[in-house]
């Protein structure tokens, strides 16, 4: 059955200037179907062998990306998809399902092919069609590109952010607990005769230890050695509480220290109340100093966030040391490389002049390449990612290697090309390298990459002085 007339055609803008005859033949070379709601235009992996035109009703066209059913355009009245003259597409990468009842008009390949050779117009308005569908479709598959980028970059900064904020949690929870002991500590230091001078000997050395900034790294067998002999001088001065040990060693007290706080007390059985005095300030200190750290820490990962998306500048390019995008992109993937137990080794020349570019282009560069590396080591579980800037006369140049399996030479020169990725289906969309390609060109820059099984090096220069 075929009842679409010239005038539907005709009305459809990208054919509206095709002679009349040429529309004639179309319809003549095809026919019209009707597609109830739920059914299915084409399936999976089926050969893409028709031009089609959804003359009324509406398609879908799904797709399984990362495991998951993603809905990539809805085509609708006047929408032309399948084969088109000069695609080099051979197989549907999803599935077309109706979803409202339709009338589809579609020709055979085999006959668009024919027509190629005898109906210019017909021909130029079917390209015309696709190439504005492939840079729909680039369009759109490089978002989701960003999008998937972006949901792994997500998840690594919950991930590392979560951490300093349960610690501060924790922190904060310890703090409010040695704040109540304070009352009773309170009640019975105030009971101690103690003299003034004893007092401030005691606050001295208490306050000392506290603040001391060249405290000794102890390994966990000399830090246990130390505890034990702490223990002993508690236990030898008929004092319970031997979790004091563990605290007062990592303030470095020594046995002589507590020799000194016994002899500031003017009875022995007293000293209890001052040791508790001490291991609760001592805490509370600590407690500090951890939220603070972690606190820092959540400040540094934000301020990380901000100069990797460079939300607080304009497009134009400007002056910048590359490392400054590099270590905020080695932050953004932190939790990467400790998950992928893969070792970092930066071997920067700090001393490089600025370049002159887009910081948030170059972290796409960076987050695209790095991030492919520690997924190819993954592979082996482990490794080492080494970065190492120099210049190169009139350039910068970065290179980032890894001792991954390598990348097989028969695909070494398509591996920037558009659309194709060595992973696994649904781990990459074959576009990261392509964005790296497009925004190191966009510099006046290059791209080279030499691989062999255990050692990869991407090489990547820009112009220092580049107006």
């Amino acid at each position: 059955m075929n009842d679409v007339t010239l005038e539907e055609l005709k009305a459809i803008p990208v054919l509206s200037e095709v002679p009349e005859e040429q529309l004639q033949w179309f319809i003549d070379a095809g026919e019209t179907i009707t597609l109830e709601e739920g059914q299915r235009m084409f399936e999976v992996g089926e050969p893409v062998n028709m031009t089609t035109i959804i003359l009324e009703g509406r398609i879908r066209m799904c797709v399984m990306q990362n495991g998951k059913l993603r809905e990539m355009a809805v085509i609708k009245e006047q929408g032309i998809t399948g084969y088109l003259p000069f695609s080099r597409a051979k197989k549907t990468p999803g599935f077309g399902e109706c979803v409202k009842k339709a009338r589809i008009f579609r020709v055979p390949a085999e006959k668009i092919k024919e027509g190629t050779q005898l109906h210019y117009e017909l021909t130029e308005a079917l390209v015309h069609t696709m190439t504005s569908r492939i840079r729909d479709f680039t369009s759109l598959q490089q978002q989701n590109e960003k999008m998937f980028a972006l949901g792994k970059l997500s998840a690594g900064l919950a991930h590392e952010l979560n951490n300093p904020a349960a610690a501060i949690s924790r922190g904060a929870s310890s703090l409010n607990a040695q704040i109540q002991n304070l009352p009773a500590m309170f009640k019975a230091i105030v009971s101690l005769n103690m003299t003034p001078e004893k007092v401030d000997t005691i606050n001295e050395l208490l306050v000392t230890r506290a603040n001391q900034t060249d405290r000794p790294v102890l390994s966990m067998m000399d830090k246990a050695d130390r505890e034990d002999d702490l223990a002993d001088w508690l236990m030898d001065h008929e004092i319970k509480k031997l979790e004091f040990a563990e605290n007062l060693v990592d303030f470095d007290f020594k046995p002589e220290d507590l020799d000194h706080m016994n002899a500031c007390t003017p009875v022995s059985q007293q000293l209890e109340i001052v040791l508790a005095w001490v291991n609760n300030y001592l805490l509370a200190t600590k407690m500090i100093a951890d939220i603070k750290e972690s606190s820092q820490r959540v400040s540094q990962l934000v301020t990380s966030v901000k100069n990797f998306t460079h939300m607080d500048r304009d497009s134009d390019k400007q002056l910048l040391d590359i490392h400054t995008g590099i270590r905020n992109t080695l932050t953004m993937l932190d939790y990467k490389l400790k998950k992928g137990n893969i070792k970092l080794v930066e071997n920067f020349d700090l001393n490089l002049p600025q370049v002159k570019a887009m910081a948030g282009e170059l972290n796409q560069v960076w987050t695209n390449v790095i991030d492919n590396a520690i997924d190819a080591m993954e592979i082996n579980n482990g490794g080492t990612l080494e970065i190492k800037t120099r210049q190169d006369r009139q350039f910068v140049e970065i290179t980032i290697k890894d001792d991954g399996p390598g990348i097989p030479e028969e695909m070494q020169s398509q591996i920037f090309d558009p659309f194709f990725t060595t992973k696994d289906m649904g781990k990459g969309t074959g576009l990261g390298l392509d964005v790296v390609t497009r925004i190191i060109r966009q510099h006046n820059g290059t791209v080279k990459v030499h691989s062999v099984p255990g050692n990869t090096e991407f090489v990547i220069c820009f112009p220092i002085n580049d107006d």
